[in-house]
């Protein structure tokens, strides 16, 4: 093309000569301006490695050192796609036709243990996919009763976990759930209504009403799941077997005092021989 020392042709000729514009031998190409979101994807990307239950408020509070905003950090989020790992709505979702019970704990002074349990369900994210744990607390002593865990979310490993609880620990006043599909099923409430057993149901989108599960389930993920970032089901219930021996007998926790569950619930039945569902 053009020759800036041609012995006998200025750049003016060869480019007239050529049939373009002098000023395009000249042009030298801009580069393009670095996009500052790229850098700012990275870091959440790296964030989100380690904790991928972090939402954008906690993700901006960790890359406070790249002077970014929670907006920022949403929009980028948004854009790329990103979002924090945590229970969907659909896991409180009733069943069609069931009945509607009332919400039997507001204003309840709970002063003994088996007076009320609670039930709750979330999913765990294993290598091939997502499985549901359920779990049944005494809510006087904050005692895990019984759990189970299933890749499905048919009502029959709620079922089996509400009967080990009263094989083990007998019946309580008043049993509490969210309005989910499987604590409304027949086959769970026939359980309960067979052992004379009062059934309370928490408001629609009203989480606060269970909120000793919520706590729960907040300890074990950050005090165990993300930790252990377990893979198969086999390690699954291995590791959520020794996490509530831990839990139930060891683990101090401020709400009681700096008491264990266990303690709390055994105080009152001293000549009770120990049982344990977990």
């Amino acid at each position: 093309m053009v020759e800036a020392d041609h012995p006998e042709l200025s750049i003016a000729q060869q480019c007239t000569i050529l049939g373009i514009a002098r000023s395009s031998y000249y042009y030298q190409p801009k580069e393009a301006p670095e996009d500052p979101d790229l850098a700012i994807l990275e870091a959440i990307l790296e964030v989100l490695k380690e904790k991928p239950f972090y939402g954008y408020r906690r993700i901006a509070r960790e890359l406070i050192y790249l002077d970014v905003t929670r907006k920022q950090v949403r929009r980028i989020m948004k854009k790329a796609g990103l979002r924090a790992i945590y229970p969907g709505l659909q896991l409180s979702k009733p069943s069609k036709g069931s009945k509607k019970y009332p919400y039997l704990l507001r204003g309840m002074n709970i002063w003994l243990p088996n007076q009320v349990w609670a039930s709750d369900i979330t999913y765990i994210k294993l290598s091939d996919g997502y499985v549901y744990l359920v779990t049944i607390i005494d809510l006087y002593s904050r005692k895990i009763l019984s759990w189970r865990v299933s890749n499905t979310m048919d009502a029959q490993f709620c079922v089996s976990a509400l009967e080990e609880a009263i094989a083990h620990y007998g019946v309580p006043g008043i049993f509490n759930t969210d309005q989910g599909s499987q604590f409304t099923s027949d086959a769970f409430v026939s359980v309960l209504e067979s052992h004379g057993i009062q059934i309370s149901m928490d408001g629609v989108n009203r989480a606060l009403d269970n909120i000793f599960v919520e706590r729960f389930w907040r300890s074990l993920k950050y005090e165990d799941i993300y930790l252990k970032d377990y893979r198969t089901m086999t390690e699954l219930k291995d590791g959520l077997a020794r996490y509530l021996r831990f839990y139930n007998s060891e683990r101090f926790h401020q709400s009681l005092e700096y008491e264990t569950p266990d303690t709390i619930y055994w105080s009152k039945f001293p000549a009770r021989e120990l049982k344990e569902a977990v």
